[in-house]
């Protein structure tokens, strides 16, 4: 069983910033990737930023230049800090966390997910 919690979200203004944090806990042999999703209201959940293990980071196109992933692998945590936020950026933000079994399993699993909303 994996937990995966994130938090950090909120109302903020536009031109604002907030940071993410997402953490996965439990039974985990080993992380592949990190990423963030979100889903605004009557839209499809879409990709924000992935960051997989040893590869390159890929961002939306919305994103570039403003949205930034990390990851810290001793706390099996990945941070999205956002910056110079705008009111499309609306939505509920999802984490999700692909985990490597020792068989070569790979399971998703996701965060309940954390409200941003700009607007001023």
């Amino acid at each position: 069983q994996v937990h995966v919690v994130e938090s950090g979200g909120g109302l903020v203004q536009p031109g604002g910033s907030l940071r993410l944090s997402c953490a996965a806990s439990g039974s985990i042999f080993s992380i592949n990737a990190m990423g963030w999703y979100r889903q605004a209201p009557g839209k499809e959940r879409e990709l924000v930023a992935h960051l997989p293990s040893g590869g390159s980071t890929n961002y939306a196109d919305s994103v570039k230049g403003r949205f930034t992933i990390s990851r810290d692998n001793a706390k099996n945590t990945v941070y999205l800090q956002m910056n110079s936020l705008k009111p499309e950026d609306t939505a509920v933000y999802y984490c999700n966390v692909a985990v490597i079994y020792s068989d070569g399993t790979v399971y998703h699993y996701w965060g309940q997910g954390t409200q941003v909303t700009v607007s001023s």
